[in-house]
Parts: structure tokens; C-alpha cells; sequence
């Protein structure tokens, strides 16, 4: 991503957003982090979504606040990760003209997520077939496809996704 010439304010900001994004998935992405990249990585997407709050959509915020609850379960945090899950929930349900088929998909996972992290199974699983089912019905199939290879991503405390 190369940086635009003489940018707008909204450019920069949308930039700066995207940036951040691919930042905390490279350090997602890594087998092993440091502490510090674990540091980044949660300033990374928190930097996300404030650069998509001054100039995205609805969808765009809920996709970060998954992104955020991603990073928290990714470092065991389950209190940080249920929050931002619920962040994410309460944007798809306020603003589902904005969303695509996969966000919903990737709500169900978040949440499913954090409760495993929180050590409610039950509700774990629910919220996980959930998942599996609002997935599989993800229309463009490449979108299908990333949503269930991050389904099967991480440790999902005793829980195994059915596509997995």
C-alpha cells in the first residue's frame, strides 16, 4: 500500500485505517510474538477502528471491533474479548442494511469466541453452529472460503468448528 499523493484528510484517515488493519493481521499471522508485538497488535487494531470511526461505515466499525475482539482472544484476554464481540454484535444488529453476508457469519464467531474464552460451552456451541450456519450460507464462495479457514484459526478451548 503506497502512500497517495497529496491526500485528503479522508484518503489519509482510510489509508492509515487499512494500514493498520493488514499490520495487526501480519502480527496475528506470526507463530510466535513478544510481548511488544502483542503490544502493537492490539494498537494496531484499536488505530483501525478510530481511523474507520472518523471516516467508514457502519460495517466498516463492526469489522473492527471483530478484528479488536480477534486480537483479545488470540491473547486469552476473555473480559476484552466479549466486549468488543458484543461491540460487533450490537453494530450488526443495529445496522444490518450496511452488512454483507459474512459479517454476520463473523459476529456469530467472535461471540462464540469470547465465550469459550469466558468458559460457557453451551453457549459457545451455539453461538458456534450459528457461525457455521450463517457461513455456509456466505454467497461468493472466495468470501465463504476465508470465513471458515478463520473459523478453523486458533485454540478454541475444547471446541472444534465442524468445518474444521
Amino acid at each position: 500500500m503506497e502512500w497517495p499523493v497529496n491526500p485528503t484528510q479522508e484518503v489519509a484517515q482510510r489509508y492509515f485505517a487499512r494500514r493498520t488493519n493488514g499490520h495487526t493481521w501480519e502480527l496475528l499471522d506470526q507463530a510466535r510474538r513478544t510481548k511488544d508485538d502483542e503490544a502493537l497488535m492490539l494498537a494496531a487494531a484499536y488505530a483501525s477502528l478510530y481511523h474507520w470511526r472518523l471516516v467508514g461505515t457502519a460495517a466498516n466499525w463492526q469489522r473492527a471491533e471483530w478484528l479488536i475482539a480477534r486480537v483479545y482472544a488470540a491473547l486469552g484476554r476473555a473480559g476484552d474479548a466479549r466486549r468488543h464481540a458484543e461491540a460487533c454484535r450490537e453494530l450488526t444488529r443495529a445496522h444490518p442494511a450496511a452488512m454483507e453476508d459474512f459479517d454476520l457469519a463473523f459476529d456469530h464467531e467472535a461471540m462464540a469466541r469470547a465465550l469459550a474464552l469466558t468458559g460457557d460451552p453451551e453457549q459457545a456451541r451455539e453461538e458456534l453452529r450459528l457461525a457455521e450456519a450463517a457461513g455456509r450460507a456466505i454467497s461468493d464462495a472466495e468470501d465463504r472460503q476465508v470465513f471458515f479457514d478463520c473459523l478453523t484459526w486458533g485454540d478454541w478451548r475444547g471446541l472444534q468448528p465442524a468445518s474444521a
